[in-house]
């Protein structure tokens, strides 16, 4: 599927369901009722491994032309992911780029699970 096509689908309920069990939560903004957010707090050894990690991140959303809310302190990283033009919707773009978010994280060593952050 396009990332057009993967921005216009909602998200399945059983998308979600995998997503969140892989320790995303799902956030409802003040903004709107059916305005939401993936959120993910993540934690690495130190500032570089953290910085490494938003490196392959920022390339893969680049790709996907689907870019998160983040920050960043020392080895600290919160990202937030949902589709603005969309009505800040989950998407199947969302479900994407969290799904390589997660292998980017194990691979880089994530040491947090989202209770801990």
């Amino acid at each position: 599927m396009s990332n057009a096509a993967l921005r216009k689908s909602a998200a399945s309920p059983s998308d979600l369901t995998t997503i969140t069990t892989s320790g995303w939560s799902i956030i409802t903004t003040s903004s709107s009722p059916s305005a939401q957010q993936l959120h993910r707090d993540f934690k690495f050894k130190d500032f570089s491994q953290a910085w490494a990690f938003m490196s392959r991140v920022a390339l893969a959303a680049e790709k996907l032309n689907h870019h998160p809310e983040w920050s960043n302190v020392y080895s600290k990283v919160s990202i937030d992911l949902t589709t603005h033009d969309r009505g800040s919707t989950l998407t199947d773009l969302d479900v994407r780029l969290a799904t390589r978010i997660n292998k980017f994280a194990e691979e880089a060593g994530n040491l947090a699970v989202e209770a801990d952050v």
